[in-house]
């Protein structure tokens, strides 16, 4: 029932040209055009995998994702680059919980706030702390339900320097975009910032790779698939005070995407 941060297979397929996405495939998906339940699950399916990939497991409890050994220093580029380098910094769906041990291993002022609404998750990421030399600086885990209101319940500060959500939009209902924009609009500081990281439309375009990535998407789930930084993730960003700032390419058809806080909600 829950979302988290998935690694995922996207961009497997070679990389090509945009495309025009399907008709109506950005635009139905916005704010409860197609959820009844967050999960978009009947309650009679069985849970969904946390992962779609395979994942290896450590003796004292890490998880380890192949897609973020392979662009974890691509990520944490970015992110050095162009979000704050002090502060707090609030992870959504965390997933394994190496990006946080990654990024923080390089950025002493940082302290790494893992959530994720999987305990199994949770688990990995205390793993990760544990063993990481930069412990003080990654924060235990908090069990945090992205479209809930109340953040603070969760654990999370009132107030933040930034919000990072690594390929979660994609693979949960469109009302998780919906609370993580609504959040981070909440909850980031003045100039506070959010990363995501993910595959992505653009302007009702999208690459092939990433079209085919999403009809897979859609046929384990209709409430998942690709959103459209334009059509889906703009009116959010908006409603949010929220400016984009920068969308860079990155490898296998994904993108990083950087917004600042610059109005009150």
């Amino acid at each position: 029932m829950a979302w988290r941060g998935c690694e995922t297979l996207a961009g497997a397929c070679p990389g090509g040209r945009l495309r025009r996405a399907p008709p109506g495939r950005t635009r139905g998906e916005r704010a409860g055009d197609e959820m009844t339940q967050r999960s978009g699950t009947p309650p009679s399916e069985p849970t969904k995998p946390v992962a779609l990939e395979a994942r290896q497991s450590s003796a004292d409890g890490r998880r380890f994702s192949p897609s973020i050994a392979r662009n974890r220093d691509a990520v944490r580029s970015v992110f050095q680059a162009h979000m704050p380098g002090r502060g707090t910094v609030l992870e959504v769906a965390s997933g394994t919980g190496e990006h946080g041990a990654h990024i923080v291993s390089s950025s002493p002022d940082l302290f790494w706030q893992y959530s994720d609404m999987d305990a199994d998750s949770r688990a990995s990421q205390s793993a990760w702390r544990a063993h990481s030399r930069c412990s003080a600086q990654l924060g235990m885990p908090v069990d945090l339900d992205v479209t809930s209101q109340d953040w603070p319940a969760a654990g999370v500060p009132d107030s933040i320097d930034a919000v990072f959500c690594a390929n979660m939009v994609h693979i949960s209902p469109i009302e998780a975009a919906v609370g993580l924009f609504a959040g981070a609009g909440r909850h980031l500081r003045p100039g506070g910032r959010l990363m995501l990281y993910g595959p992505f439309a653009r302007q009702g375009e999208i690459a092939p790779s990433n079209a085919a990535f999403s009809a897979d998407l859609k046929r384990r789930d209709p409430a998942w698939g690709v959103r459209d930084l334009d059509e889906d993730l703009g009116p959010l960003a908006r409603a949010a005070g929220l400016v984009r700032l920068a969308v860079i390419d990155m490898p296998a058809n994904n993108f990083s995407v950087i917004y600042r806080k610059d109005s009150p909600v």
